[in-house]
């Protein structure tokens, strides 16, 4: 059978069918491409969203780590400054407490050195008042004649007995705080006890002698 005789019957040449398998290769590569273009597109959707999501992953996860080097850097800081701050303060404390330790020990040394200049000069005053008191005395007694010694010395035991008296009577009616002070009193007096007892026996001598002398004019 020869190409004109297939062309009267209705049926394909071969080179025809060639074209037709061409075409349909043709259209079917189109299909295959374009179902893969498709198919391409939700992948690379899909992949890009994956993508996405794995660098917002990464990013929450940096950004996560950043804050909490920068926490830990903050909070190393902070305990810097406070150790600092706290050393700082000791030794201001610790240099405050030495200036008034010092200052103490001077106020004390230069409080102990007026009160030994003042007890000195005390007892310097105290041994000279003894010393004129004595004198005084002796000078009395030597120009006193002995019957105004003897009255002397009995008046002197009159006043003694007085005072003891009026001190019994002072002491059962006298509250206890005034007693207390009368106590503290009377210690200071014995202190000066020899000066006292010589002033009141001059004292005593002088009047006498003024009333001996009255009556004799």
């Amino acid at each position: 059978m020869n190409d004109e005789s297939q062309k009267k019957t209705g049926s394909p040449t071969p080179e025809e069918l060639r074209e037709q398998v061409e075409r349909t290769r043709d259209e079917l590569g189109q299909t295959v491409e374009a179902l893969a273009g498709k198919a391409d597109v939700k992948a690379q959707a899909k992949a890009k969203t994956a993508a996405a999501k794995e660098q917002a992953a990464e990013r929450a996860t940096a950004a996560k780590k950043q804050a909490a080097e920068k926490t830990a850097e903050v909070r190393e800081q902070a305990a810097e400054k406070s150790a600092e701050l706290k050393e700082q303060a000791a030794e201001k404390t610790a240099e405050l407490k030495e200036q008034a330790a010092a200052k103490s020990a001077e106020l004390k040394e230069q409080t102990a050195e007026k009160t030994a200049a003042v007890k000195e000069q005390a007892a310097a005053a105290t041994a000279q008042i003894r010393e004129k008191t004595a004198q005084a005395a002796q000078a009395v007694k030597d120009k006193t004649p002995e019957s105004v010694q003897e009255k002397t010395a009995q008046a002197a035991t009159q006043v003694r007995e007085s005072a003891a008296r009026a001190g019994q009577f002072a002491t059962d009616h006298t509250p206890d705080p005034l007693l207390e002070k009368a106590d503290r009193v009377a210690k200071a007096a014995r202190a000066n006890r020899t000066p006292l007892l010589a002033g009141g026996a001059l004292l005593i001598a002088f009047l006498l002698i003024r009333r001996s002398r009255g009556r004799a004019k």
